[in-house]
């Protein structure tokens, strides 16, 4: 009688190939997670704070060029935090944060032609003031 052999690529070893893929899926599953909403100021602040010295270089520089990323990255940004098409109702009790995010480009672009047809005279004074409540809500953090 013939004594049948296992080969390797044997049911035993199948369970172990699908744990090495638990890793990988999990981290995939981390990576479209979206953060806690009770970080969001602070990291909205951090993206202003990053992205305004830029604006104000190339508003001095009249480069028109910049807002086309800056507007890429703002709508990454929105979506890494679901807010840009209300996906995120949580967000709803930072309105000064989304607010501020969402009207940074067209401040900027309003700043560099004022005469613009969405530029509206209260426009970067809400801005401002979004800004700031943002910020001070991110230091109670």
């Amino acid at each position: 009688m013939q004594r049948q052999r296992t080969p390797l690529r044997s049911a035993p070893f199948l369970p172990l190939r699908g744990l090495a893929v638990l890793p990988l899926a999990l981290g995939a599953a981390l990576a479209f997670a979206q953060p806690s909403p009770d970080d969001f100021p602070l990291e909205s602040v951090g993206y202003l704070n990053e992205e305004l010295p830029r604006m104000e270089a190339a508003i001095a520089a009249r480069d028109r060029d910049f807002f086309h990323g800056a507007l890429a990255r703002t709508v990454d940004f929105s979506e890494r935090w679901g807010f840009k098409a209300q996906a995120n109702p949580a967000l709803a009790r930072y309105p000064m944060c989304t607010e501020a995010v969402m009207d940074y480009v067209v401040v900027g672009m309003c700043r560099l032609d004022p005469a613009g047809e969405v530029c509206e005279p209260g426009l970067a004074p809400r801005f401002d003031a979004n800004v700031q409540r943002c910020r001070e809500l991110a230091a109670r953090r």
